[in-house]
């Protein structure tokens, strides 16, 4: 019943006929990615994004007034959150990722908390972990490459027990938008039509709605940004492929010229440089904080219940 529900909220809207999610972006193409950022020698170079990202998620998970006993770490990657937890917090960590060489890159030894890893596809949440069952799942830049976001988000909320709590942080938007632009400038210029080369990313003023439409109450969401100076869009490329970040679009993908490349870091230089020679990449971060409904949550009291009148209030 609980699995139905979930493919019937993510029938795409553009078919009658097919059933499950559109799919954007290739999660074969996208896994093998991550194994092979995991593998490269430099993956634990670039992990300044998720750690920082990671690491004011974890100022957001401190401030809830709660103990857990376990955490389950929705698309982990090498732990990047679950290493941060301290046992006055949490006992455990159960990480899950659909990249396996991510998921068992770092030792257990630089992990405070007990940890259970479980190779699986995040988007298949309810096939791994059983209705009403989670503490709490948190999700540290996974979830913006689901092809199902409002199904996931509905999966998160079944596994969660009755004022569970989910945490999340995912890429915005704006997201490398520095880049997105020269290559979409350059492209115009030197091939007369742009492709997409930087994936697509959901919108700041959709996550409310989801979480609202998934199930979740007392919802937070807020929007930071993570700046990165990289000497040059070269570097800057280079550092995304490490991460396992690179383009994931589903279908076939016309490469870009060498000079279209080169245009495209002029254009990056001119537009956006900060004048010392390196230019900037912008990461837009939303972070949301959702629980699952229970009796025990405040209530809105009932319309025409307050005691106070509002004009001596103001």
């Amino acid at each position: 019943m609980l699995r139905s529900l979930a493919r019937r909220a993510a029938i795409s809207s553009s078919s009658s006929h097919i059933l499950g999610p559109y799919q954007v972006f290739d999660r074969n193409a996208k896994r093998i990615q991550k194994d092979r950022a995991a593998l490269r020698e430099s993956s634990r170079t670039v992990d300044y994004v998720r750690d920082e990202v990671a690491d004011r998620m974890m100022e957001r998970f401190m401030d809830i007034k709660r103990e857990f006993n376990t955490i389950l770490d929705l698309g982990s990657g090498a732990g990047h959150f679950s290493k941060l937890l301290e046992l006055e917090k949490a006992k455990k960590s159960v990480m899950v990722d659909s990249s396996k060489h991510s998921l068992f890159r770092d030792p257990s030894s630089e992990f405070e908390v007990e940890v259970e890893r479980i190779h699986g596809d995040e988007e298949k949440l309810l096939e791994i972990v059983e209705p009403n069952t989670q503490e709490a799942i948190v999700s540290c830049l996974s979830l913006h490459w689901v092809n199902d976001l409002p199904g996931t988000l509905v999966q998160i909320r079944e596994a969660l027990r009755p004022d569970g709590l989910f945490l999340g942080a995912m890429f915005g938007g704006d997201t490398l938008f520095e880049l997105r632009t020269s290559l979409q400038l350059a492209e115009q210029e030197r091939e007369g039509g742009i492709a997409p080369h930087v994936s697509p990313m959901t919108e700041t003023r959709d996550i409310s709605n989801l979480m609202g439409r998934a199930g979740f109450s007392l919802l937070t969401v807020d929007v930071d940004e993570v700046k990165v100076a990289y000497p040059s869009m070269w570097d800057l490329m280079d550092d995304l492929g490490a991460m396992g970040e690179g383009n994931a679009i589903f279908g076939p993908r016309r490469p870009l010229r060498r000079d279209t490349l080169a245009a495209a870091s002029a254009i990056y230089s001119s537009l956006h440089g900060l004048g010392d020679g390196s230019v900037p990449a912008t990461f837009q971060i939303i972070y949301m904080i959702g629980w699952k409904p229970a009796p025990s949550q405040p209530q809105p009291l009932q319309r025409g219940a307050g005691k106070v009148p509002l004009g001596d209030v103001l």
